[in-house]
């Protein structure tokens, strides 16, 4: 009995220490990724604290990091970012947000002068009106600085299929920045 408890005591400061190190590894990438799913940090915090307790409860004892942590961490991130979209029912007011910020921003699309960061903000402000799957894939991308490799590794797909999926997402945002930029593409559509 007392081999048990003690042996309770030496591994339980190993596994917390696990706990603390992976945390300490992962958490600011993976909160950075949430965000950027969400458009919330608050909720970000949320889903990766949720995240974190899942990876504590399916621990177990004796177990080891492994190089297939960082895209499981990923995937369960994405997953509980999407579950909270679901849950909340903000997705298309998050839409309609960033549309009217849009067009207040740049009325007559045209006189608009963008820098290399302003274009980005532009690119992840449309982010969020593309499908689920083409958001994870370009965030990983943009935002993470995945591999292909891992970004399949991440979402479970081929390397091809992230391919074609980043480069669908890709034009479609293309298309969208030309037509709020332009509005004469805006009115042939």
């Amino acid at each position: 009995m007392e081999s048990a408890a003690t042996g309770e005591k030496s591994g339980k400061p190993d596994l917390l220490s696990q706990m603390e190190t992976i945390v300490a590894e992962h958490e600011t990438a993976l909160l950075r990724y949430a965000t950027r799913i969400l458009n919330n940090p608050v909720a970000a915090e949320d889903v990766v604290q949720n995240v974190f307790v899942k990876l504590f409860q399916g621990w177990k004892k004796g177990t080891h990091p492994s190089d297939k942590l960082k895209s499981w961490l990923y995937r369960v991130t994405h997953n509980e970012a999407i579950d909270h979209i679901r849950r909340e029912s903000r997705l298309s007011v998050l839409h309609q947000k960033q549309a009217q910020e849009k067009d207040g921003n740049c009325p007559d699309g045209v006189h608009c002068a963008e820098s290399d960061a302003e274009r980005r903000t532009m690119v992840l402000e449309h982010v969020h009106s593309l499908h689920p799957a083409e958001q994870q894939v370009l965030l990983l991308r943009m935002e993470e600085g995945l591999s292909y490799k891992q970004i399949a590794e991440v979402t479970g797909r081929t390397e091809g299929n992230v391919g074609c999926i980043l480069h669908g997402a890709v034009v479609k945002i293309s298309k969208k920045m030309a037509r709020s930029q332009n509005p004469e593409v805006r009115s042939q559509k």
